[in-house]
């Protein structure tokens, strides 16, 4: 199918196959029993991989999505045997994916007519925050840019102390206050810097709190206001980190933080401890904000540059 037109790197590739392996074997060890006995898609078929799809925490709303395309499959043609529901699966996904223009990026680049590129990171504690940025950071490095690490994130001081540790890792520079300090104020600090140094990537750190949304609101409208007085158009993205492992929760907090700040993409962690790898298609297709890296390991190279070609072919090989 046209969808899977594009070529894939073949480390990049192997890494994926092997991060999803768990949401693989889990789906198909499933899909397997609901299909068991029978020769052709069936409603009973169908009504087994509809709960399968929302178990996989592909989201009700885009399972109904995907059913209602294979319906249509089985309309057409009478007698569709069971030994194609894996590549039926893996197209009708891909198809409903590829209605948007997002998830076809292959490499960690920056607009060129952004200097210094300034990422906002936000999310709440635990989702895999501070190693995102220190990924992001490395990869950014290793692609050529300048970059410069905010610790804005001052509400706990192991915050502060994790994300230096990955720009010492990293080998890039940090600009941190100490904890209770105004995250505004460290915010501005690192623009000021990051321009001095003529750096081409800003990633900032926040506070992870989502008890009280109205807190979280302020405080990030105002770090960006302060940011902006350094660089006019600042952040030009504001990252949320998800938790794929958490499943549907994952969808919970994309809607809390959407709802409290302005966010503008999304990166999903720790999808190689997990069979519940479905969840970036369900955020794909429900969120109107791309999902833009996923997390597939605890090497430093595994945060990927998510790519719905190169992931549909890695959950459905």
């Amino acid at each position: 199918m046209s969808f899977f037109k594009k070529l894939f790197s073949t480390d990049k590739k192997e890494t994926l196959d092997k991060g999803l392996e768990k949401s693989k074997t889990t789906f198909f060890s499933k899909l397997s029993k609901a299909v068991a006995g029978k020769s052709k898609v069936d409603d009973d078929v169908l009504d087994n991989l509809e709960e399968i799809l929302v178990a996989s925490d592909v989201g009700v709303n885009t399972t109904l999505k995907i059913i209602s395309r294979i319906e249509k499959r089985v309309a057409e043609d009478k007698y569709l045997g069971t030994d194609e529901l894996n590549q039926i699966l893996r197209d009708e996904i891909g198809a409903l994916l590829s209605e948007t223009n997002r998830g076809e990026a292959t490499e960690f680049e920056i607009p060129k007519d952004k200097k210094p590129y300034v990422l906002m990171v936000v999310g709440v504690n635990g989702v895999g925050k501070t190693t995102t940025i220190g990924k992001l950071a490395y990869q950014f490095k290793k692609a050529g840019y300048k970059v410069v690490l905010g610790a804005a994130d001052t509400f706990r001081a192991a915050a502060i102390d994790q994300l230096q540790v990955w720009a010492d890792r990293v080998d890039v520079p940090i600009v941190r206050q100490n904890m209770g300090s105004d995250p505004a104020s460290v915010a501005f600090d690192t623009l000021q810097s990051a321009v001095a140094q003529d750096a081409d990537v800003v990633i900032i750190d926040t506070a992870g709190r989502l008890h009280n949304k109205i807190n979280l609101m302020n405080e990030l409208t105002k770090v960006k206001r302060v940011m902006q007085k350094v660089v006019a158009d600042a952040p030009h993205d504001v990252l949320l980190v998800l938790d794929g492992s958490t499943g549907q929760n994952a969808f919970e907090q994309a809607k809390q933080f959407t709802a409290a700040t302005e966010v503008t993409s999304l990166a999903v962690t720790k999808l190689d401890g997990t069979a519940k790898g479905g969840v970036v298609i369900g955020i794909s297709d429900q969120f109107q904000i791309p999902v833009k890296y996923i997390g597939i390991g605890e090497g430093i190279e595994d945060l990927q540059v998510f790519n719905k070609y190169e992931f549909v072919d890695s959950f459905f090989k």
